[in-house]
């Protein structure tokens, strides 16, 4: 069974900085896709940023420049670095993994609250 754990999420003031984790476990062949993905109080969820195995990177225009995602393939975990926070960055942030394990499915860890506020 895959499962997708998170942590790193807290309450920060603007302009200040967090760091996501977020470590895929179980029977994993490959992992083509990690990303993060936000949903704020009222508002669907979005795309934050995602990066392929390769390392080829995409943003949501509005964290570019501000927010840094990566990963370590060797331990199937994805990573985002959050820099200069506004409060409209406030928002549950969820781990997503296109995986192959046995067959090509997605998942999503449980969600870590983001809170920017001074």
């Amino acid at each position: 069974q895959v499962q997708l754990v998170e942590s790193g999420g807290g309450l920060v003031q603007p302009g200040g900085s967090l760091r996501l984790s977020c470590a895929a476990s179980g029977s994993i062949f490959s992992i083509p896709v990690m990303g993060w993905y936000r949903q704020a109080p009222g508002k669907e969820r979005e795309l934050v940023a995602i990066i392929g195995s390769g390392g080829r990177t995409t943003y949501t225009d509005s964290v570019k420049g501000r927010f840094t995602i990566s990963r370590d393939n060797a331990k199937n975990t994805v990573y985002l670095q959050m820099d200069s926070l506004k409060p409209e960055d406030t928002a549950v942030y969820y781990c997503y993994a296109d995986i192959f394990s046995g067959s090509r499915l997605n998942y999503w860890g449980q969600g870590t609250q983001v809170t920017v506020s001074s």
